[in-house]
């Protein structure tokens, strides 16, 4: 007959409540040693407390003079006794008394003239010494476990800070399935055949093959990793370990590396399931030999994680799964085959995934039937998933900010400018500066719309926004392009100089309103020359510094290359070429629309925002062109 479970069945939770893996801990409390404590206080109260009235030791000897004593114990510290009628008032009547004894050689000789019964006392000592030891030792071991738990070094007591802290979930609370992910098609593909091999595993195993034992997710940050392996979960039906890798690394050396063994133990219980590693880079960062010493800590856990992969049975169908945006900071050991196996690259989304994505987040939005997802992929070039959902969310605040019952287009394009350009801001700027910006913008859009292969201008403005920028330009690609000639990287950089172009054609003066632009133009320009070899002086030859970041930049200081020296002064003499070619490009493109630039600029004072359909109208009418003065004749 089969033993009643004592825990509830596992249909009869209720809604809502997690189903937790991990085994229950008794919770150490506090208020045991409190109770301890007043218990132990009862105890001496009862078993060391003396009662009767206390009465000073002179008005004792005046009884016993005066024949009121009966009989009296003489103790070590104190003499106790009765008398021959009670004496007080209320409670305090009593015949009992008691008073502290003194040094008093006639004591015995006073008793036994006035015949009184007297005998000595011996007090046993244990229970007073007992509690001199034993409370301190308790207040210590309480001060203990209390600080190790405010310091993180433990999850369930003293003794377990060397616990795995990875959170567990049930396989049947990962809600998140492959439906629920978009825009990474190629990703997902390669993460089915993980799902299949958790869900039959023999189909792998009978033929001699095996799974990889690791999957690493490469990729720039927001463009859903995490997401992906819990979507894998999900799909498969396993529990999943889910922690960072920083969640390893304490400031005890081994407590990380006991981590990494605890982990391991625990999935292999759990078997089938996958244990996933967020953030691999702060554990498995490359070991390297340094003048001020390495990180012992580190490298301990590093070591044990590498032979636990290592030593890990393909056959236990468990599935290690990390996620980073620098894995060019990896060490090689975690890479190679039998550990790490296979890389999965999560890259941002095209312009197809880009709707895709945005037509999963507004599922819980409610979203006007005039909003155009398509059009708001195309105005969102570069954004990841995590921006796209940034996006929705911005434009469904910013449509309940203004009582709206749907989020329209307008919501959208609004919440586009605040990602993409910054905050707009409400400060007044003086009519010249005003008239300069408004031709720097002119400049730019003019330059963008003349020179072909650009993409075209969606929106000017010359409303402040953001840190520091007066106004911007906002392009609209047609499709996403992932390579550039050199044509057009010439005709980009002639848009970037267009803005500083017009304010010295349309008011003979230059401002400090082109900084971005001028470093835009002259980081563009260099890396032509350093790193994609478009200068005919310099040659096909790569003179980049140390090598980037793939997926994340990282701020350092920027790194020169392996070259001479007048090798420098010709990379920057070609750079100087280059932007020199760009500025007369621009010189040459506004000069022949010297009216069209009249004319943005006019509009642009008049209503700080126009649209590219509207600019694209006015490069369309026939203007004059006006005749340039003439130059004033030398004076002598």
């Amino acid at each position: 007959m089969a033993k009643p479970s004592l825990l509830p069945p596992r249909g009869e939770r209720k809604p809502g409540e997690r189903r937790s893996l991990t085994p229950q801990r008794p919770a150490f409390s506090i208020w045991y040693v409190l109770g301890l404590l007043l218990l132990l206080a009862v105890a001496q109260a009862v078993f060391l407390g003396t009662g009767g009235r206390s009465i000073p030791y002179s008005e004792f000897k005046a009884l016993v003079r005066a024949n009121q004593v009966t009989e009296v114990t003489v103790g070590d510290q104190t003499v106790a006794g009765k008398l021959k009628e009670p004496r007080g008032e209320g409670r305090q009547r009593s015949d009992a008394f008691m008073t502290t004894r003194i040094e008093d050689p006639k004591l015995v000789e006073d008793l036994e003239a006035h015949q009184v019964k007297y005998t000595g006392e011996v007090v046993s000592r244990w229970l007073p010494e007992i509690l001199g030891w034993v409370i301190p030792l308790l207040l210590l071991v309480a001060l203990w476990s209390f600080f190790f738990r405010r310091m993180g070094g433990a999850e369930g007591g003293v003794m377990s800070f060397g616990r795995s802290r990875a959170k567990i979930y049930a396989d049947d609370d990962v809600k998140v399935s492959f439906a629920d992910v978009a825009g990474v098609d190629e990703a997902e593909d390669e993460l089915r055949e993980i799902v299949e091999f958790l869900k039959n595993p023999k189909k792998y195993t009978v033929l001699g093959g095996h799974i990889p034992k690791g999957v690493l997710l490469v990729g720039p940050p927001g463009t859903g990793k995490t997401l992906l392996a819990r979507a894998v979960a999900g799909e498969a039906k396993v529990p999943f370990f889910s922690l960072s890798g920083s969640e390893f690394v304490e400031m005890f050396v081994g407590v990380g590396a006991a981590r990494v063994r605890d982990l391991f133990q625990q999935a292999e219980a759990k078997s089938p399931c996958i244990v996933f590693i967020d953030e691999l880079d702060a554990l498995g960062k490359a070991r390297v030999q340094s003048p001020m010493g390495s990180h012992e800590e580190r490298e301990q856990t590093l070591n044990q994680l590498l032979a636990e992969m290592d030593g890990f049975d393909s056959k236990k169908a468990v599935i290690i799964m990390g996620a980073t945006n620098r894995p060019e900071v990896l060490d090689v050991a975690l890479l190679r085959p039998g550990r790490f196996d296979r890389q999965v690259l999560v890259d941002k989304p095209d312009i197809n995934g880009r709707e895709a994505v945005l037509k999963i987040h507004v599922r819980t939005v409610k979203v006007s039937p005039e909003v155009d997802l398509r059009t708001i992929a195309s105005r969102t070039v570069g954004f990841a998933g995590a921006d796209l959902a940034n996006l929705v969310n911005e434009a469904a605040l910013l449509a309940a900010r203004k009582d709206k019952t749907a989020v329209d287009m307008r919501d959208f394009d609004e919440a586009i400018d605040r990602l993409i350009a910054g905050l707009e801001k409400k400060r007044v700027m003086n009519e010249t500066e005003r008239r300069t910006v408004a031709y720097h913008e002119s400049g730019h859009a003019i330059v963008a719309s003349a020179l072909p292969g650009l993409d075209p201008v969606h929106k000017i403005s010359i409303v402040q926004r953001g840190f520091g920028a007066l106004g911007y330009t906002m392009h609209l690609p047609l499709e996403d392009r992932y390579l550039r000639t050199r044509t057009d990287l010439q005709y980009q950089l002639a848009v970037l100089l267009g803005g500083r172009t017009a304010e010295e054609i349309a008011l003979g003066e230059i401002s400090t309103g082109a900084q971005n632009d001028l470093q835009r133009a002259s980081d563009l320009a260099r890396a032509m020359v350093t790193e994609w070899g478009m200068s005919d002086a310099v040659g096909a030859v790569s003179y980049a510094g140390e090598s980037r970041g793939r997926f994340l930049e990282v701020g350092l200081a920027p790194e020169r290359g392996h070259y001479a020296e007048h090798t420098a002064q010709l990379i920057d003499s070609e750079v100087k070429r280059i932007l020199t070619e760009a500025h007369d490009l621009a010189r040459t493109t506004l000069t022949a629309r010297r009216a069209y630039l009249e004319v943005v600029t006019t509009r642009l004072l008049e209503r700080e925002v126009m649209e590219g359909a509207e600019l694209r109208e006015i490069l369309r009418a026939e203007l004059p062109v006006p005749v340039a003065p003439e130059p004033d004749a030398p004076t002598a």
